[in-house]
């Protein structure tokens, strides 16, 4: 995986009025630390960092973070958002190493169209979403792929039945469900008998037309003041 170019900035200020100052500047205030390093502010393009966060490596794309010449892999981390806007306000820079084993959550992706639950007006119900794994930077892969396209109806994939790829491995209990197969969903009416569903209309009827034949009544009242 080859790592995405990303100049930095130092010497920034401290404290949130200098962030904002940043921020409405276009840039995005962060801190380079690990492996011996003095934990170091800097401050990044957004544009930039935008743009190196949404390829298909999504946040565990490998960067070259530039600080004054100085190059230093690293991994984002620790992306703060803003409460409603939602946007980056504050990002970690993890230096890392390539021949070391790293942890990192990456997405699962269905492909594939499960034909014979559908068929059957199943519904394929994913359970994970994301999987924690470790490897070293350069083997992490962008997703997990789960095929679902030969699913029957009562099937279920574990992560035990993930094909990951060489050199990644997961802590995940193997037993925990990924994807299942559900029948047709039944709504609390379809749980009904014939003759409940027939007691239950008549219920209604009748409660409809007490209501009914009490709203004349408060008529006739008024009309007599």
């Amino acid at each position: 995986m080859p790592e995405i170019t990303l100049p930095a900035e130092t010497g920034r200020a401290l404290g949130s009025r200098s962030s904002g100052r940043l921020r409405a500047a276009g840039k995005i205030p962060g801190v380079v630390y690990g492996h011996g390093i003095e934990p170091l502010p800097v401050a990044v393009d957004a544009r930039a960092l935008r743009a190196a966060l949404t390829t298909e490596a999504g946040f565990n794309a490998l960067l070259d973070v530039r600080v004054e010449g100085t190059s230093h892999l690293a991994m984002a981390r620790d992306l703060q958002r803003h409460p409603v806007r939602h946007t980056v306000v504050h990002v970690d820079f993890q230096v890392v190493r390539r021949d070391e084993v790293i942890s990192a959550d990456v997405p699962v992706a269905l492909v594939g169209e499960p034909e014979e639950v559908h068929r059957r007006d199943g519904v394929v119900e994913q359970q994970l979403f994301q999987l924690a794994v470790h490897a070293t930077p350069g083997r992490i892969p962008n997703a997990v792929e789960v095929d679902v396209s030969g699913l029957a109806i009562g099937d279920t994939v574990r992560v035990g039945d993930l094909a990951l790829p060489p050199g990644v491995t997961t802590d995940v209990d193997p037993e925990a469900p990924v994807v299942v197969a559900q029948p047709p969903q039944v709504s609390a009416e379809d749980l009904l008998t014939e003759a409940e569903q027939a007691a239950a209309e008549q219920a209604g009827a009748e409660e409809a037309g007490a209501e009914g034949a009490a709203e004349p009544a408060a008529g006739a009242e008024g009309g007599e003041g």
